[in-house]
């Protein structure tokens, strides 16, 4: 039985409203810690969303939101070579995906798992979250009372609690600790009261930087794995095999194009997320048009201004309470990427690249020639490649979990 089935167009708009809810808190917070407005980002994700539902032909059901996996890389490029130059960088990233998928297309999901192994996405995923934790305790610092209650009120949402409620931890911190800062005064309405009820978002194009497009590639190597174990998910979870109806190539390719047309707006990378994944797994309902209905709904959200007023507005040290959560999170799953792929660390190679990796990531090694630079996530992925590629011995594929 497939309840979507069943379904009238009012409880279809309830539930996209819902799972767009579930996928707020995450796309939100993505270009506050960037330092753009959260409205062009809502408005990326729900033109990304429907762009990616029309390459793959309606029939898979996800949602594209913000990729935390460039918040350090956008960071510093934005430094180096301003916001705009970051831009082309980003669309930059949508054409390797676009590429990757003709090369799946030929070639099929193999090659990627032969040349990305777990011991040099692991790692890269750790590198994302670790090499951010230093951001998110600056932020929580400016007071902990307001950070650790946003912090445990998240852990609270994930750990004790069913249903919807457990899959929007992030969006449950943050109305929390924003409830206790705005008890304790430090909400600041300035950016509520400045803004129009109707406003469209920011939008900024992209500047041709050569440097900016070279440190930003390197970046794409974890999130191109995520992707395919994020579709592996949705398919086990609609009972649909997505992988070979569409195609890999097909929603490697959507992702690609909403990336790149997010660098175009002049927004963040777009991803497929896994927490809406766990919603459509917690209320049985597939259907991609409900999702769509969540698209719509984004790009509506975008268009007001006192809700991009109310993003911004929100103090840092909540944010900061929520990252320390979020950040860890992520590195976590580096983790786990190891421990599934039963990475064998009784290996020389393995330890190697794994250490390389995460010395350089972490410590923010950067190679620079000119203009040209390489640093961080982009630099260590670039070494673990190349060491898995020239070390002798193989190392075992990513295991992608499709529970």
């Amino acid at each position: 039985m497939n309840p979507q089935n069943k379904l009238s167009p009012p409880k279809q708009m309830i539930l996209g409203i819902q799972f767009l809810f579930v996928a707020f808190g995450a796309t939100v917070l993505v270009p506050l810690l960037v330092g753009i407005s959260p409205s062009i980002a809502l408005f990326s994700a729900g033109v990304g969303t429907l762009v990616f539902h029309f390459i793959t032909k309606g029939k898979v059901p996800v949602f594209l939101g913000s990729s935390f996996a460039f918040i350090a890389p956008i960071t510093a490029a934005t430094e180096k070579f301003g916001w705009s130059g970051t831009l082309s960088g980003i669309v930059a990233v949508g054409l390797v995906y676009t590429i990757v998928s003709l090369f799946v297309k030929w070639r099929g999901v193999g090659f990627i798992r032969r040349f990305f192994p777990s011991v040099v996405v692991g790692p890269v995923i750790m590198v994302i979250g670790l090499s951010l934790a230093s951001v998110g305790v600056n932020m929580a610092k400016t007071n902990w009372v307001i950070a650790s209650v946003s912090l445990l009120s998240a852990i609270i949402a994930v750990i004790y609690f069913k249903g919807i409620i457990r899959l929007i931890p992030i969006f449950v911190g943050i109305v929390v600790g924003y409830l206790l800062a705005l008890i304790m005064g430090k909400v600041d309405f300035t950016p509520i009261a400045e803004a129009a009820w109707f406003q469209l978002p920011e939008f900024t194009l992209p500047s041709l930087s050569w440097e900016a497009i070279l440190y930003m590639i390197p970046v794409a190597i974890a999130p191109l794995i995520e992707h395919v174990g994020d579709v592996y998910a949705i398919s086990a979870v609609a009972e649909k095999d997505f992988v070979k109806d569409p195609g890999l190539n097909k929603t490697m390719l959507g992702d690609g194009v909403a990336t790149g047309i997010a660098g175009m707006l002049g927004s963040v990378p777009n991803t497929t997320y896994s927490e809406v994944t766990g919603a459509i797994e917690l209320t049985k309902v597939t259907d991609p048009k409900v999702l769509r209905i969540s698209a719509i709904t984004a790009i509506v959200f975008s268009l007001v201004g006192k809700i991009s007023g109310l993003l911004k507005s929100i103090p840092n040290e909540v944010l900061g309470g929520i990252m320390l959560l979020l950040f860890g999170m992520i590195a976590s799953v580096g983790i786990k990427t190891l421990i599934e792929s039963k990475a064998d660390f009784h290996k020389t190679r393995n330890m190697v690249i794994t250490s390389v990796i995460l010395t350089i990531g972490i410590g923010g090694a950067s190679i620079d020639f000119g203009n040209f630079s390489l640093a961080g996530i982009g630099l260590a992925s670039v070494v673990g490649v190349f060491l898995n590629l020239i070390l002798p011995g193989k190392s075992k594929e990513v295991h992608i979990d499709a529970e």
